[in-house]
């Protein structure tokens, strides 16, 4: 049987993490600029999304098709088994990504730097 402190310890616990969810669902609202398309952590290359575009990707690890269209970024084709890259949704935010596992591709939207933006910093 549920003690009144149970009850009230599983109700903070589901509002804490309702709060958290709305926060991570909602806190992503900023468009993204460019694309970068990383593959085996090497830069394939880097897009801005105001111009549409295909490109086909061809290696040893297979091959893709990624979209860019009106300001959003999805993969048309992969030839991986899975096909999760294909089913998942376009993107369009800042930090979104669409990966493809089979063949190590990493697709991920940035935001434009503003003037005074660290592109790093070593120490």
């Amino acid at each position: 049987m549920l003690k009144k402190k149970d009850i009230i310890f599983i109700i903070i616990v589901l509002l804490v993490a309702g709060t958290m969810a709305v926060f991570f669902r909602t806190g992503n609202t900023e468009e993204g600029e460019s694309v970068r398309i990383m593959i085996d952590g090497k830069e394939y290359g880097s897009y801005v999304l105001t111009e549409n575009r295909t490109i086909e990707i061809c290696n040893p690890l297979g091959e893709n098709r990624i979209v860019i269209e009106n300001k959003r970024v999805f993969m048309e084709h992969a030839d991986c088994p899975d096909q999760y890259c294909v089913k998942h949704k376009a993107i369009s935010k800042t930090n979104e990504t669409i990966v493809c596992l089979p063949h190590k591709l990493v697709v991920e939207l940035h935001e434009k730097k503003k003037d005074g933006d660290f592109d790093s910093i070593a120490q």
